[in-house]
């Protein structure tokens, strides 16, 4: 600002001055409330982005997920249960499910999920982490769940660890997970998200939002409008799989072929558990060509989940039912030594 004696009195200010002027007394009119709402939301960002961050990262490799039970592990000190998570299945949610069913599972094993990595789904990845968890713990009897698809990957995992390391799986628990690509009743969908992926394409986080709503208002029929908003709230958060986890997952369903692992899972058994309401996988379809084809080891496909909301693969959200299914199936196929086949918790 130039000195007072050399301003024209006659002359009004110029347009620069009253710039600053206006831009002064809009400083006077920023409250302090303002101040600090803006503050805490950028500070709230900055949170969310190293959280995001953080989580990314952890999340590049295949993790086993425990859920610690102290009755388990004295009972049990050398058996567990290992979870394979279905479609889009988060780390949590996969907990969430071992939580739901710790009641029956407790009663053969300890509690551990296998945790995809955001870079893909890679099975000889898989098949690494889990033998390190089991010669880590000393396991000499494994109980595979595979829910939903995850039917399909321990029904892999189990002929590739027999054959590399000698390690067999007691038990294979199929929960309404399809046989091929043709067990999928929605198949729209499906076929593009595995030709994008295989072209290159990966789908950003912002067009995955609107698809991940839409498929489930489509799938209404089978959900209640909570859980509806809450898988989409997951789905969206950071914690949710990567879109490059998904996409590997829906080219693993449209290839799978079942039939390379007959006869490759030496003394295992399998059980097929259900629900004929399913609009996610066709029930009978899948039932019947498991059985057919995995005729030497099927030992049960007549459980029903009967009832459950949503009709397909949903334990979480059902857990009182899905426990006493998975409780007969243990008592029926590994009946422990007195009390009618259970153990009394302390």
């Amino acid at each position: 600002m130039p000195p007072v004696e050399d301003v024209d009195p006659n002359s009004g200010p110029s347009p620069d001055w009253v710039r600053l002027l206006r831009h002064a007394a809009e400083l006077k009119t920023f409250s302090r409330r303002s101040f600090f709402i803006g503050a805490g939301a950028s500070s709230v960002l900055a949170a969310d982005m190293l959280f995001t961050r953080r989580v990314q990262r952890e999340r590049q490799v295949n993790k086993i997920l425990t859920v610690d039970d102290d009755f388990a592990e004295k009972y049990f000190p050398n058996s567990s249960w290992i979870l394979f998570p279905g479609y889009k299945t988060s780390w949590e949610e996969a907990q969430w499910i071992l939580n739901s069913l710790r009641g029956a599972l407790r009663e053969r094993g300890q509690l551990a999920a296998i945790g995809y990595s955001n870079e893909g789904l890679d099975i000889d990845q898989l098949v690494i982490a889990i033998i390190e968890h089991v010669r880590a713990r000393q396991l000499t009897k494994l109980y595979f769940y595979g829910h939903s698809f995850g039917g399909m990957v321990a029904t892999q995992v189990a002929a590739r660890l027999l054959e590399l390391h000698g390690v067999g799986v007691e038990l294979i628990l199929l929960d309404s997970s399809p046989y091929s690509k043709y067990d999928v009743l929605d198949q729209s969908w499906f076929e593009g998200v595995v030709v994008l992926y295989e072209t290159g394409f990966r789908v950003p986080t912002v067009l995955r939002g609107g698809y991940e709503l839409g498929e489930r208002i489509v799938h209404k029929d089978e959900r209640t409008w909570r859980q509806i908003v809450d898988q989409t709230l997951e789905q969206l958060s950071p914690l949710a799989p990567s879109s490059v986890l998904i996409q590997s997952e829906s080219a693993y369903i449209y290839h799978f072929d079942a039939t390379r692992f007959v006869d490759k899972l030496g003394k295992a058994r399998m059980a097929f558990i259900g629900n004929p309401r399913d609009k996610t996988v066709n029930y009978e379809t899948a039932r019947r060509s498991w059985s057919r084809t995995y005729a030497q080891y099927m030992t049960s496909n007549e459980l029903l989940t009967d009832g459950a909301v949503p009709a397909h693969a949903s334990p979480q959200w059902n857990p009182s039912l899905y426990s006493r299914v998975v409780a007969d199936l243990e008592d029926q196929l590994f009946p422990l030594p007195g009390g009618g086949g259970r153990v009394t918790a302390y």
